[in-house]
């Protein structure tokens, strides 16, 4: 009788835990543009009581999931055009507006994925009209082409843009390769960024 009474009490205490923990994240404020870690599922095993004995009942719940977004254009201070380069070059975003989960990198350009999902990636550039040279990057997913933007002119100025929703393993790389024989041109006004953010995650059902 007393070992069934501490089983009931065990299964109450647990439940009782599970709401509070459950109640604390949804409070849990932002940190340091961290929130809290990625899409996990959580399992625990409490016990119910019937007439017919002990049932082993098993209680799923999930946390918070990791919110990440970024966004930045390309140059930190000062203006003027990049390129042309005789080869495709990875290009560095300096100046970073949000960078919420620091998935991006702006010393390398590159966005890391810390969770498995869809993300939404966009970019849009600038450039002064040339003879011979256009504006143009492309979206890259490690090591892929996935769309380009680009768009020449001899006059004026151009600023082709594009955008792709993509699903990404934990760990895959995103990035912008400036095309070869092209300027991208950006100032204070910041024409030219690159953004991005977790649409969801897709790392099994809760």
């Amino acid at each position: 009788q007393n070992m069934m009474l501490r089983m009931e009490m065990t299964m109450v205490f647990s439940l009782l835990l599970l709401i509070c923990f459950l109640s604390t994240a949804q409070l849990q404020p932002e940190s340091n543009n961290e929130i809290i870690s990625h899409l996990r599922q959580t399992t625990d095993i409490v016990f119910l009581r019937r007439s017919n004995g002990l049932i082993p009942i098993k209680l799923s719940y999930c946390l918070v999931v990791k919110q990440v977004a970024f966004s930045a254009s390309l140059l930190a201070s000062g203006d003027g055009h990049i390129g042309p380069f005789n080869t495709q070059t990875p290009l560095v975003f300096r100046r970073v507006v949000s960078n919420i989960g620091n998935a991006y990198n702006p010393n390398t350009g590159f966005f890391i994925a810390p969770v498995r999902g869809a993300y939404h990636f966009e970019f849009h550039l600038y450039g002064g009209g040339h003879a011979s040279h256009g504006t143009g990057a492309v979206l890259v997913k490690n090591g892929d082409p996935i769309f380009i933007a680009y768009e020449h002119q001899a006059s004026y100025s151009v600023s082709p843009s594009n955008g792709a929703t993509l699903l990404l393993e934990t760990g895959d790389v995103v990035f912008l390769l400036h095309r070869q024989n092209t300027r991208i041109y950006d100032d204070q006004n910041h024409h030219t960024t690159f953004s991005g953010h977790l649409l969801f995650t897709n790392e099994g059902e809760c």
